[in-house]
């Protein structure tokens, strides 16, 4: 075994340990108090927060906490997610602006009238509180804005490097963001949109192409509690409809014409293939939000179930086999972070071609 295999496998084994600390740390109490839920741990860590949970000392949590911003009756109404530390009840009453909120499964009530307390339904629904437009910086959005800074370092960086260089070679970070650069343009924008229209894509493509890896690749690091920005579905919507409104306006007479008035083909079946291709217009984007969200929240899900098995066997002794499948895993989930990046945007690229695609005779 080389040395290089040797730090790579030790990296390795450090970052699962790490995962393992940080879950195991978050439910520390209830595995103590009460049988341990495996459903709810892994939905707890698969879903966004209000802050970032670190480890647990003494059962007491050591979190960063995040800024609360409510839209309410009353107004702008803003204070730190550490208010709502937890009580013996779980549920604890912050009061600002003469208001009072409570937190429940990170969604974020306020009281009516003069209610100390939340009143729960038969189905666990809070029946005494409504729930205020929420404007909070989570930990999905504050993990989007460091990758939208970490990618601005990297091309700024990279750029600089261009313009310092007398011959134009990368050199640095150049040196490997430039292949990237030139694998989306050789191998995704030309062949999939055309060696006269794909220039004006290239930006798009870019952007989805490195902005998903590196929020991908940021889901997988346990000290930030594995920030799972691209396996909420309200992320991969927005991205799909960037990819429908961009494949809408580009799309030329040629396009629409294969819509609503199939080209070479029997009127009762133009009349019979219209339907299915508007529906098809609207299925492609739906596709890529559901294939997106769904990839990268299995992995999650897979990696947290694999851990869960220590705390429902209640033995230590099957650690050693959670741990080396969630290892297992967790590479696998590495190459998935690139792989799922390019399946978005090689699709995005496909639709393009097919809008812009000129009528052939």
């Amino acid at each position: 075994m080389t040395l290089s295999t040797f730090k790579n496998l030790l990296f390795s084994i450090l970052f699962v340990s790490a995962s393992v600390a940080g879950y195991a740390s978050e439910d520390k109490e209830t595995t103590d108090d009460k049988e341990f839920n495996a459903k709810e741990m892994i939905l707890h860590h698969v879903k966004d927060a209000h802050e970032f949970h670190i480890i647990d000392v003494n059962e007491k949590p050591i979190s960063i906490p995040l800024p609360i911003i409510l839209w309410t009756d009353n107004g702008l109404t803003t204070f730190m997610s550490s208010a709502f530390h937890h009580d013996d009840s779980g549920h604890h009453v912050v009061e600002k602006n003469g208001m009072k909120f409570v937190k429940l499964h990170e969604k974020i009530y306020q009281l009516n009238g003069d209610a100390n307390e939340v009143v729960f339904d038969e189905e666990h629904h809070p029946t005494n509180a409504s729930m205020p437009i929420d404007l909070s910086i989570t930990r999905n959005v504050f993990m989007m804005w460091v990758s939208v800074a970490v990618l601005l370092l990297i091309f700024l960086t990279t750029a600089k490097r261009y313009r310092k260089s007398d011959d134009k070679l990368p050199t640095g970070i150049a040196g490997f963001v430039e292949p990237l650069v030139v694998f989306v343009r050789d191998e995704i924008a030309r062949p999939m949109i055309g060696e006269h229209k794909y220039k004006k894509y290239m930006p798009y493509l870019l952007t989805i192409f490195f902005f998903i890896w590196i929020n991908n690749i940021f889901g997988l690091i346990p000290i930030i509690n594995g920030a799972n920005v691209s396996g909420n579905i309200a992320f991969t919507c927005t991205l799909a409809v960037f990819t429908f409104i961009i494949t809408t306006f580009s799309g030329n007479k040629n396009y629409w014409k294969h819509i609503f008035w199939m080209p070479g083909v029997p009127v009762p079946m133009k009349i019979f293939l219209m339907p299915i291709e508007i529906i098809g217009m609207f299925v492609k984007p739906i596709s890529l939000m559901i294939r997106l969200f769904a990839n990268i929240t299995a992995g999650h899900v897979i990696i947290l179930a694999l851990m869960s098995l220590i705390f429902v066997f209640k033995s230590v002794a099957i650690a050693p086999v959670s741990v080396a499948f969630s290892l297992f895993i967790t590479v696998i989930e590495i190459i998935v972070t690139a792989i799922q990046a390019y399946i978005f945007t090689i699709l995005s690229a496909l639709y393009f071609g097919m809008a812009t695609e000129e009528e052939h005779h």
